[in-house]
């Protein structure tokens, strides 16, 4: 057995790291609280550090690097996402990889900068224009920070994409005594070059995903546009290829989620028919309500997803063995629950909602022993 490595450590370190290790080369990003720590922790860890003036220049620089075959990452929060959203669609319609670690904090607006949340999921389940699926991480404990934040990088360079983790204020700020032998060796991912055939900017390889050819390479000619175009990068108004091939950009994610959906199902020794479901920060009260209600001779599950989006229909097969069913997350309106079941759930898909305040065990096993739903 390993002697424990405990440590003082706080998310932002974790995630930095683990990014790092798996292949990223730049940090690019311009300070915002609460992902100040990123900041300061992505200066320190990544080869190339760049610090933005503004949000905008961030989510460009970080474009053209990776369209010379630098893999960027950046950390931000609401405000600064609001200002990306232009280029983050830019990047996903010229396929160029990059992460981008959001830190939630209370909105609306700049809300309060040093409350935690979980407000941002609705806006990334429409940033892209269209309806175009995009990847989003959210990572339950420091174990998943690691983990997650190497799944990020592989699906970006492996997918053409970019990619969020989803934090809060909570995950990437606070420290806690963490036993650092608990988080594995991680793989380093890097851009797949491999081309098949005639090589054509956007034409589809493996998983459906041409192959990456940076600007000023000496073999291959190569374009990137983020205007609707064909294989060729050529710019084509209502031409069946070119829409084709902007219908690709949905279907390399939805088509390959199986590669990157990732969750956890925690079941009662005893059959169950109650089920909370969460995410992210919330999950730490939900594994200590699931376990109080269980000594209390409740059996319960609990399903913790991990990824978010796209939304996977296994969600849907393991929800529907299960009389109830409790959504807790940390926002107004249960954004989780009705990116999946709309403004109309059935009546046994119950919410567990709060804003301001972490949602406490006691909450959720309140709403589970009567059968409702809690707006705190």
């Amino acid at each position: 057995m390993e002697t424990p490595k405990n440590t003082l450590i706080d998310g932002s370190k974790i995630i930095i790291e683990s990014l790092a290790q798996s292949g990223a080369d730049a940090f690019v990003a311009y300070p915002i609280t609460p992902s100040n720590w990123m900041y300061k922790y992505g200066k320190q860890r990544m080869p190339l550090f760049l610090a933005a003036p503004d949000e905008i220049s961030t989510l460009q620089w970080m474009a053209g690097l990776s369209a010379t075959g630098v893999m960027p990452v950046t950390s931000s929060a609401f405000p600064g996402i609001a200002l990306m959203v232009e280029s983050i669609n830019m990047a996903y319609a010229m396929e160029l990889p990059m992460v981008i670690v959001i830190t939630q904090r209370l909105g609306p607006s700049t809300g309060s900068a040093t409350t935690g949340a979980q407000g941002d999921l609705s806006l990334l389940n429409g940033i892209i224009s269209g309806g175009y699926p995009v990847p989003v991480f959210s990572p339950s404990d420091f174990t998943d920070a690691w983990e997650l934040s190497n799944k990020a990088m592989e699906t970006a360079l492996k997918y053409r994409t970019p990619v969020f983790l989803l934090t809060s204020k909570e995950m990437v700020m606070y420290q806690r005594s963490f036993d650092l032998n608990r988080l594995r060796p991680l793989k380093k991912f890097t851009y797949d070059r491999h081309i098949e055939g005639e090589f054509k900017p956007y034409k589809p390889g493996r998983n459906l995903t041409p192959p990456f050819v940076p600007l000023g390479d000496d073999e291959h000619l190569t374009r990137f546009t983020a205007s609707t175009h064909d294989a060729d990068a050529n710019i084509r108004k209502n031409d069946p290829e070119a829409l084709e091939n902007s219908k690709r950009l949905a279907r390399k994610l939805t088509e390959n989620l199986d590669d990157y959906f990732i969750y956890t199902l925690d079941k009662s020794s005893e059959p169950a028919r109650d089920l909370v479901v969460t995410w992210g920060i919330t999950a730490d009260a939900a594994r200590e309500a699931v376990a109080h209600l269980r000594n209390q001779g409740h059996p319960v599950d609990l399903l913790v997803v991990k990824t978010l989006l796209p939304v996977h229909p296994k969600l849907y097969e393991i929800m529907d063995g299960y009389d109830n069913v409790y959504f807790a997350e940390e926002n107004l309106t249960g954004q989780f629950k009705e990116i999946l079941f709309g403004h109309r759930a059935p009546e046994h898909i119950r919410s567990i909602n709060k804003i301001g305040n972490m949602i406490k065990p006691s909450e959720i096993e309140e709403a589970v022993t009567h059968q409702k739903s809690l707006v705190l």
